[in-house]
């Protein structure tokens, strides 16, 4: 898989029965950082991708590589002062060749503004590309600061990076 080969775009009606696989994956990956078994069913709580499908200040964006999904984005807040990556999944096969990154920078290209992505210092391949998001789409111009999970006192804390991001300049004629 090449990056000219990828798409991001908001999911629409009929991305929703892939999108729940998708969560699925995402779910599964997280249980190693956020302790939780499946449902009786076999699902894991949607309450989020529910939110992100539905809600009216929330966007959901599909990945794809040709007729391939290869992740999704969740984000909230969009009504707000500040966006919210709530969030981020790019499917193993697809990982360590830039498709994190090059989806991650069209996401937030679409959103300018404040934004904050939490993740969990456990995840040591999170912890590593988050900082590094945050460094290439704000230089120094970034913080991050440990928050408790609300409502699960039984977890660390999550990690909070925030950064603010301005409108892409587009070339102007004869310049």
């Amino acid at each position: 898989m090449t990056l000219s080969q990828l798409t991001v775009r908001p999911v629409n009606a009929g991305d929703h029965p892939v999108v729940e696989r998708l969560w699925l994956m995402f779910r599964h990956d997280m249980a190693d950082f956020q302790p939780g078994l499946p449902s009786p069913d076999g699902t894991y709580h949607q309450h989020r991708l529910r939110a992100a499908l539905e809600d009216d200040d929330w966007a959901a964006y599909l990945f794809t590589s040709g007729e391939h999904p290869v992740g999704f984005a969740f984000v909230r807040g969009l009504s707000g002062p500040g966006r919210v990556l709530n969030s981020f999944f790019v499917v193993r096969g697809a990982r360590r060749g830039g498709i994190g990154l090059a989806a991650v920078r069209e996401v937030i290209s679409r959103h300018p503004g404040p934004w904050q992505i939490a993740f969990q210092d456990a995840n040591t391949s999170a912890v590593a590309f988050w900082r590094r998001v945050a460094g290439e789409l704000a230089g120094a111009e970034w913080t991050e600061e440990r928050r408790p999970v609300p409502n699960r006192p039984d977890v660390p804390p999550d990690a909070w990076i925030s950064f603010t991001t301005f409108p892409r300049r587009e070339a102007q004629a004869g310049a």
